[in-house]
């Protein structure tokens, strides 16, 4: 992480921890936070046990919290409205809590129902990650509940096994189907390298060098301003007709489809399930590409991998929307080496690979060609890969279970 982010992250923590005692009358235990994730390529592989390679954002979910000793579960958004919901621990089932406190009372269930001897805490969040933008808010929100957990309760749990919690939590709980990428990134990522992610074995990640800056490129993350909402059915309708097509095939999941096989197996399938077939596949080839580009110190070759990326997820998975093309076309237009659609689709943000320095002019001509559409002007942001979750402030009285080492999360990274 770069100093200035350092520093905007310190300078956050004294202020969330601020709040919280002011909130809960007395100090937290600790400050953690996890970020979002800005995903580079492999849109729609995880759940299909694929490849992925996304990195941290620069911008995270702050969270001050301090266990409780009478299994009462306490939490406070910053940008939430009503107060503070309080919720019994022995009582959280998938169903009984809604909106945004399901993301982190569904951490606390997911622990409590993998075997974890977990009680209450007071949580109060802050959060600089866009909501509705495709950036993983939510995972933000889990992730940090589940970093915090483990060291409040001395849990020792490894970063991959924390990220499986955090999914369970978002599938089992707040009831949305989706796959590992999103929380592996917020929890395992580390700065200046992306993540490559093999979703059949999360826990053998591997780091790959990214310096933008150094060869010369930038990061610019447009948000389109076009909410989604990924629990309203259609993301759970394109991961049943993954696993459908699978089945067809006879096979566990479509990462084990054969690339050169892949127009005799199309030929196998409905024609419904053939274009989403198709675009897993060949995203999966675009992530082992980028990775190999990116280990040859030739990131500029990211962009037209992007590029071929948005067109298949507009052409074949059909989750993108007018907004997220004219992002990516005025990019394009504007000089951008590459650009495409990231998270799960249905409006969200696009990235754009750059030149130094270029950041400015294509983010100008992307508003312009917005505002000469009709749309919002779209929220920009330049990113570069930044650390995923980690404790900020010192544990005031964290508990520590025997043989737990101390409090400190373990195998975050590797």
């Amino acid at each position: 992480m770069n100093r200035s982010a350092q520093w905007e992250d310190d300078s956050r923590a004294d202020g969330v921890a601020d709040v919280f005692a002011r909130l809960f009358a007395g100090p937290a235990d600790g400050v953690w936070a996890a970020p979002g994730r800005v995903n580079l390529i492999g849109e729609h592989t995880d759940y299909n046990d694929g490849f992925a390679l996304p990195i941290a954002l620069p911008r995270n979910t702050l969270l001050a919290a301090r266990a409780r000793t009478d299994g009462r579960l306490r939490l406070h958004s910053a940008q939430g409205e009503g107060g503070i919901t309080e919720l019994s621990v022995a009582a959280l089932a998938p169903g009984a809590v809604t909106g945004w406190a399901a993301y982190p009372a569904g951490v606390v269930w997911a622990l409590a129902e993998a075997g974890h001897t977990v009680g209450g805490a007071d949580l109060h969040f802050d959060s600089t990650v866009p909501t509705g933008a495709g950036l993983s808010s939510s995972a933000a929100l889990e992730c940090v509940v589940a970093v915090a957990y483990d060291a409040l309760y001395g849990l020792g749990l490894p970063g991959p096994e924390l990220a499986r919690i955090a999914q369970r939590a978002e599938n089992a709980f707040a009831g949305v189907p989706c796959g590992i990428m999103d929380q592996m990134a917020s929890i395992c990522c580390t700065a200046e390298a992306a993540l490559h992610l093999d979703a059949r074995t999360p826990q053998d990640h591997r780091q790959v060098p990214l310096d933008l800056r150094g060869q010369g490129l930038g990061l610019l993350v447009i948000d389109t301003r076009v909410s989604h909402d990924l629990a309203d059915g259609a993301y759970a309708a394109l991961r049943a007709g993954c696993e459908r097509a699978a089945a067809l095939l006879g096979l566990p999941a479509l990462r084990d489809v054969d690339a050169g096989e892949l127009p005799k197996v199309l030929r196998a399938l409905p024609a419904e399930l053939v274009p989403l077939v198709r675009h897993v596949v060949t995203e999966n080839a675009r992530v082992t590409e980028a990775v190999s580009r990116l280990r040859e110190g030739d990131a500029a070759a990211l962009g037209p991998i992007l590029t071929e990326g948005h067109a298949s997820l507009r052409d074949d998975y059909r989750v993108s929307c007018p907004e997220t093309d004219l992002a990516v076309s005025a990019a394009l237009d504007a000089g951008a080496l590459g650009a495409r659609m990231t998270g799960g689709g249905f409006g969200g943000s696009v990235i754009a690979l750059v030149e130094a320095g270029r950041e400015d002019a294509v983010g100008g001509s992307v508003t312009a060609a917005f505002g000469a559409a009709g749309h919002r002007p779209p929220r920009l942001f330049p990113v570069t890969p930044a650390a995923g979750a980690r404790r900020l402030a010192p544990e005031r009285g964290t508990r520590r279970s025997a043989g737990s080492g101390g409090s400190e999360v373990r195998g975050l990274s590797r």
